[in-house]
């Protein structure tokens, strides 16, 4: 990137590693430097939390509020009812309005810890589309919206071309969802004097056709920003684990097990992460990112301490830490790990240990739990487990029992009323 910016926001764009491309750099730029540019991130409600994978763009819009434009957070009420067949390779399942609200309300959780809400100039808002989208007429939208679309056009768009190219199905109620995302763009601009939409770079031919859309029917120029999809090091998804997605609200992921996942961060991507992740200076991401041999690893405690903070505030980040400390340096159980409670009924005459390995989390099935225990990964109160057919009674259950998976990956069983 040769480009210099004298705006705030272009400039930790650049330095962060947050922009993979844009619409009109200079454009851009200008407008940012000449008032406050309310720019905009569209998530569909198909999940009751938003997980890791959002992370890097709620973190876009917090540095857009900090450098002095407002966010605004739109919620596809409307779009989730279609499905965004984006490098999909099948369908999204329909879901209900009941559901579909309480997914939203999950989602704004996560969205007030990190944006501040209000009326003001700066202030973050939220909208769902299903304000503009539910009272559409079909006929007029096809006369009024549909014909500035080439059908041609929209098969060359990778998201489409790749479901085609596999010869999967790609329905005609999916083919509309680029049509309806770009019409957003088109009524926030209207409504709302929205200049920029932003959005993971697999958005960009959705994002394109907004800006056509807007300048056709309105004649306002406005503008598309992308950030690059994140993959580790070693090349996978970001925010994938092999117990499932990072989820980022509380109740779906303790805080403890976020924490951790971020101090599982490998060696090569600790510095990237800290600068994407952190609001640290970048100066000090690139030194912690630098470090070598052990040291690096008090870089990972900083970046879980630093992301959990900002999710879920200081209080839990230190506690999250000191739980660490203590399962790893000191051997103990810790008073904040993930916890499974049992009653007498659940065990009845005895509960294998293989079940309970699959229930606290530790593995994704029977199977998956005796080859964690074939291949010496499995440990019971600190001890390798060496017996699958081994089973555990109430009896056993006298004091809590600690279950752990590999060196990093722990859980507690308790026996409740």
């Amino acid at each position: 990137m040769t480009y210099h910016p004298k705006s705030d926001f272009m400039r930790v764009m650049i330095e962060r590693g947050f922009l993979a491309d844009c619409t009109d750099y200079q454009a851009l730029d200008d407008a940012l430097i000449a008032g406050v540019v309310p720019a905009y991130i569209g998530y569909d409600a198909t999940a009751q939390s938003l997980h890791v994978g959002h992370l890097m763009n709620i973190m876009v819009l917090r540095w857009l509020q900090k450098c002095g434009h407002k966010p605004i957070t739109l919620m596809g009420g409307g779009t989730t009812k279609v499905g965004d067949p984006s490098f999909r390779s099948d369908e999204r399942p329909l879901l209900g309005p009941e559901q579909i609200e309480a997914n939203i309300a999950g989602m704004q959780q996560v969205f007030a810890k990190f944006l501040r809400y209000g009326d003001g100039e700066t202030d973050a808002i939220m909208l769902n589309n299903a304000e503009w989208l539910d009272g559409l007429n079909y006929l007029d939208f096809l006369r009024d919206i549909g014909r500035h679309f080439s059908v041609n056009r929209m098969l060359s768009f990778e998201s489409v071309k790749s479901r085609l190219d596999r010869e999967q199905s790609l329905s005609f109620l999916e083919f509309n969802y680029m049509i309806l995302q770009a019409y957003d763009f088109l009524e926030l601009n209207r409504r709302y004097g929205c200049l920029l939409q932003m959005g993971g770079s697999d958005q960009w031919g959705n994002i394109v056709n907004g800006i056509d859309l807007t300048r056709r029917v309105l004649d306002n120029e406005i503008f598309g920003l992308t950030t690059p999809l994140l993959t580790t090091s070693d090349g996978r998804k970001m925010g994938k684990s092999q117990g499932g997605a990072i989820w980022l609200n509380a109740e779906m992921l303790s805080p403890y097990e976020f924490w951790q996942f971020w101090r599982n961060t490998t060696d090569a991507d600790t510095g990237k992460f800290l600068k994407i992740f952190t609001e640290l200076p970048v100066e000090e991401c690139n030194r912690l990112g630098a470090l070598e041999g052990a040291e690096i690893n008090e870089a990972k405690i900083i970046l879980a301490n630093e992301v959990t903070t900002l999710l879920h505030g200081a209080k839990a980040a230190t506690a999250a830490e000191a739980t660490a400390r203590e399962v790893f340096e000191k051997g103990g159980a810790g008073d904040d790990l993930p916890t499974l409670t049992l009653s007498p009924g659940d065990l009845g005459d005895g509960m294998s240990i293989v079940q309970l390995f699959v229930r606290s989390g530790l593995a994704k099935s029977g199977k998956d739990a005796k080859r964690l225990i074939l291949e010496n990964g499995a440990k019971v109160n600190d001890e390798a487990l060496t017996d699958a057919g081994r089973m555990v009674s109430a009896n056993d259950l006298g004091q809590p029992m600690k279950l752990s998976a590999g060196k990093k990956r722990h859980a507690l069983v308790v026996l409740g009323a």
